[in-house]
């Protein structure tokens, strides 16, 4: 995908991240989550949470 198709879909990634991860009682779970459901459907040498989180948010 280009970088222009994943902005699109962004919208819905995060509308579907909040819903999978709503039941998590912790807020801070819950943005995890979202995260790194973002995260691995874009590009990067690692997909584990240390390499993530050094990376600035986008958007």
């Amino acid at each position: 995908m280009t970088p222009g198709e994943l902005l699109l879909l962004r919208g819905r990634l995060e509308s579907f991240a909040a819903e999978v991860f709503a039941p998590l009682r912790r807020a801070d779970q819950r943005v995890k989550g979202r995260d790194l459901s973002r995260e691995l459907l874009l590009d990067g040498r690692r997909k584990s949470m240390q390499p993530m989180a050094g990376r600035p948010e986008v958007g």
